[in-house]
């Protein structure tokens, strides 16, 4: 274990519901397990796993063992290192639609309360389907275990509602039980380091704040892509699509980290309200606009790596009739001071020709070529090219000289690479939220009135997009780039997406 002193806060409990699922054995122990190598745990510190099964203690922490050591960042566990982590992993079986079962959470509270002579934070995990949220946060407060505000917090995943009026519904029912200050909803992209240290390259940096606005910036390309198909996640999959899926909220929150006005400081709901404030500037998209501005698109059989794969709607568990979107990529305007008439295109897909997730800042041409009118010697758009997955970088692409008796214009990077220039191994994104979840910090959580917002922002196309099925289905191969259609989406506007080489090389 390293020698970072621990942090110094109110001892804590974790109780996961879905103790046995797989984002507990992927995600959340594996991140827990990574934060106490690094002394970030609080000294005190307990894990309540809970969910049907019945486990003994020592079988329920065998089995997070294999997640650990197929998953950690750091590798198999050491045999001295999960012997002090596991003394605090602890396991319940409970149906917790009951509200009986939440007795045995209780009196487990009370005994660690009575050991530790202190009251601990409670902090609830529901790593469970959405539909079983407030089911929890009922039983909670009717068991009276959320009666400290300061040190009583529940955590949950996306997807935060299905449309606006689920997720108006969900946020009521939670804020009648919790406090805003208490609920945090965790987004994964949020707690990435690339995506954290935009706002710190921004901010921090007079040289990129007078070029952040319509005047320098033609336009903005946010891509997700991956290669991989649904997988085990037919089922879910077929009900949301790409759009809830990930452009609802992984996508948007990029954009408006990208958009955002400078808070007067770091603080949570400083940060959060600039977001809104995007989020609400965002040209509302009507009915007759939708064909020009969103497209989608749904993957065929192909080959993979040379291996065929099948189309969508041959996975297991989807619909052979299916209508549901694999691809999206839309075009959104933020009506503001800062970027009236700046295109942001996103896109999103599976079964695409490479995984890699990446934001492109477009620069505007010069406004004169002063060099000879040769081809090869015109100068080419600055881009700023963020990098967030696979690679992890931040590249400047500039105009230069090329070496030589003749004035020749060459294109040079200027990178920041994560893993090449720091000797820091990068946390991974849940070890981040979770470390913030325990410090009681929601910079990077989303609040009520910001899912509420993201979902005015794309109800338009998606109540369009399940009221018109597409005879086309299914529009592209599996290892392309998705449907022609997106292509026209961006070249009409004189673009085209911009997809990076491997390594992240210059095109």
């Amino acid at each position: 274990m390293t020698k970072t002193s621990v942090i110094e806060t109110t001892p804590t409990v974790l109780i996961i519901f879905g103790g046995n699922g797989d984002l507990t054995k992927r995600k959340i122990i594996p991140a827990l397990y990574n934060l106490f190598l690094e002394n970030r745990l609080p000294e005190k510190f307990a894990i309540i796993g809970t969910s049907r099964t019945k486990f003994t203690d020592e079988k329920y922490r065998s089995s997070l063992l294999v997640g650990i050591n197929e998953f950690s960042r750091t590798g198999k566990a050491k045999k001295e290192d999960w012997a002090k982590f596991s003394a605090n992993i602890t396991y319940q079986a409970a149906n917790i639609k009951d509200v009986a079962s939440y007795n045995d959470f209780e009196a487990s509270i009370s005994k660690l309360k009575a050991e530790w002579k202190q009251d601990p934070a409670i902090l609830y995990y529901c790593a469970v389907s959405p539909d079983l949220f407030c089911t929890i946060a009922e039983n909670v407060s009717k068991s009276k275990l959320e009666n400290n505000k300061d040190t009583t917090r529940i955590i949950i995943e996306k997807p935060f509602g299905r449309d606006l009026d689920s997720a108006k519904t969900l946020n009521a029912k939670l804020l009648t039980i919790f406090d805003e200050k208490q609920i945090y909803r965790i987004d994964h992209y949020l707690g990435k380091e690339v995506v954290q240290n935009v706002m710190a390259f921004r901010f921090a940096n007079t040289i990129m704040e007078p070029l952040w606005n319509r005047t320098h910036i033609e336009h903005v390309q946010i891509s997700v892509t991956e290669q991989i198909g649904v997988e085990d996640r037919g089922s879910y999959f077929d009900h949301a699509g790409i759009l809830r899926d990930m452009i609802q909220n992984h996508l948007l929150q990029l954009l408006c980290i990208i958009a955002m006005e400078p808070p007067v400081n770091f603080d949570a709901d400083l940060v959060r309200d600039k977001k809104v404030e995007v989020l609400k500037a965002m040209r509302k998209i009507i009915p007759g606009m939708i064909d020009k501005v969103a497209v989608r698109g749904q993957y065929g059989p192909g080959w993979v790596e040379g291996k065929e794969v099948p189309g969508y709607r041959d996975e297991i568990d989807v619909d052979p009739g299916s209508n549901t979107e694999t691809y999206a990529a839309m075009k959104f305007y933020v009506d503001n001071w800062r970027w009236q008439g700046v295109p942001f295109y996103l896109r999103t897909g599976k079964r695409l020709y490479k995984s890699a997730s990446h934001i492109i800042i477009q620069f505007r041409e010069v406004p004169h070529n002063m060099f000879t009118n040769k081809a090869e010697n015109l100068p080419k758009q600055n881009r700023l090219i963020i990098s967030i997955q696979p690679d992890m970088s931040i590249k400047f692409q500039l105009e230069s000289k090329t070496p030589g008796l003749e004035m020749t214009l060459n294109t040079v990077d200027m990178v920041f690479d994560y893993l090449g220039k720091t000797k820091i191994d990068s946390p991974e994104a849940y070890e981040t939220l979770l470390l913030d979840v325990i410090s009681g910090d929601q910079t990077l959580f989303m609040r009520a009135d910001q899912v509420e917002a993201a979902w005015e922002v794309v109800m338009p196309v998606l109540d369009y997009w399940e009221n018109n099925k597409m005879p086309d289905f299914p529009n592209y191969p599996a290892n392309s780039w998705g449907p022609e259609n997106a292509e026209a989406l961006i070249a009409k506007d004189g673009f085209h997406w911009i997809n990076l080489p491997d390594k992240n090389l210059k095109e």
